[in-house]
């Protein structure tokens, strides 16, 4: 660990946290950000998950997400006796890429007594979009990141009684190693939801670890991952991420050919491309593998968990093996 996150480990420790929130993707890097805390002895009745559901509200038809990802994340934090809660922008995706002179919709989220909260969606500007996010570390130009995921959060912070006058600690797992942008990231800062009502900060406790070290750490706690893993992606993100190369669009393509073929078609109805030199159909072309024919379901990576039910922890005596064959040489693939 550098000096920075030293220091970062030292204020976190002087602050005892009422509530420790990690931002939850159910990919690798969330994965270790948990683990991490647990082996640092944060109590487990202070920890949260909380997951954005990228597609709208739970159960939800699949757009741009991976359909078992709802799923993967409720059984991981069942096996782990942590509570998670689910948030979306109404809609999700599809209703913001196609808005038409209409304003940002509303956004909901579950809350610890099981009831759902929902702010937002009043004010703002009447706009268009009409055009996919596309590769870029501006935020209005890769607008899923801030209008699926950061300001969801941000919301459902606000508009919660519960952290008025307490002390919460967001964690995120970003990598210096994934970009030059985000390796300018601070490591612990003031959150934006930081005020006088409530003290929220933001910590990125694995910023400075390298890919083998997150590797490291979950086969320590031997987390089956998200099946994303095995199927050639070295990230989780959308199924059909904008930052997902060639090889991986046309897998995604053989193993849900209803969503890529719809993402194709509102990229030539709106004449601007997800990849600023090609279409995703050009992209496809350029891939060098053979397209698969087998669908999700096909493989049992289903839209009902089925897949997680048995258990989400690798025996010790077979985890040599099964990291080493699903998850060591998987390439990533990631945000600027």
């Amino acid at each position: 660990m550098n000096l920075k996150g030293l220091l970062a480990l030292k204020e976190i420790e002087r602050q005892n946290y009422d509530k420790y929130i990690v931002a939850f993707s159910g990919g690798k890097d969330s994965i270790a950000c948990l683990l991490h805390l647990l082996e640092l002895g944060v109590p487990k009745e202070r920890i949260e998950l909380w997951h954005h559901l990228i597609d709208g509200e739970p159960g939800s038809e699949p757009f741009m997400d991976w359909p078992m990802t709802e799923d993967y994340c409720r059984n991981l934090a069942e096996a782990f006796d942590i509570p998670i809660y689910f948030s979306w922008r109404h809609g999700g995706f599809k209703r913001e890429l196609l808005k038409e002179n209409d304003k940002v919709a509303p956004v909901s989220w579950e809350n610890p007594d099981g009831t759902i909260g929902t702010a937002g969606g009043k004010r703002g500007k009447i706009a268009t979009r009409r055009k996919f996010p596309q590769v870029s570390p501006d935020l209005r130009v890769r607008w899923c990141s801030s209008v699926l995921k950061i300001d969801v959060m941000s919301i459902a912070i606000n508009n919660q009684e519960r952290f008025k006058g307490s002390k919460t600690l967001v964690i995120t797992g970003e990598r210096a190693e994934e970009s030059s942008s985000r390796a300018k990231y601070e490591v612990f800062t003031g959150h934006r939801c930081n005020s006088s009502k409530r003290t929220v900060h933001h910590w990125r406790p694995i910023h400075n670890w390298t890919k083998e070290e997150v590797w490291d750490i979950i086969k320590r706690h031997g987390v089956k991952t998200h099946p994303a893993y095995r199927l050639g992606w070295g990230r989780l993100s959308c199924m059909t991420c904008i930052f997902g190369n060639a090889d991986q669009w046309k897998r995604a393509h053989g193993f849900a050919p209803e969503m890529v073929e719809e993402i194709m078609r509102l990229e030539e109805e709106f004449g601007t491309t997800i990849k600023r030199d090609k279409s995703i159909k050009e992209l496809i072309k350029t891939s060098k593998i053979r397209r698969t024919t087998m669908t999700l379901k096909e493989r049992d990576f289903s839209f009902d968990g089925v897949a997680f039910n048995s258990t989400m922890i690798v025996p010790e005596y077979d985890r040599d093996w099964y990291y080493e064959k699903y998850y060591k040489n998987t390439e990533d693939t990631g945000p600027t």
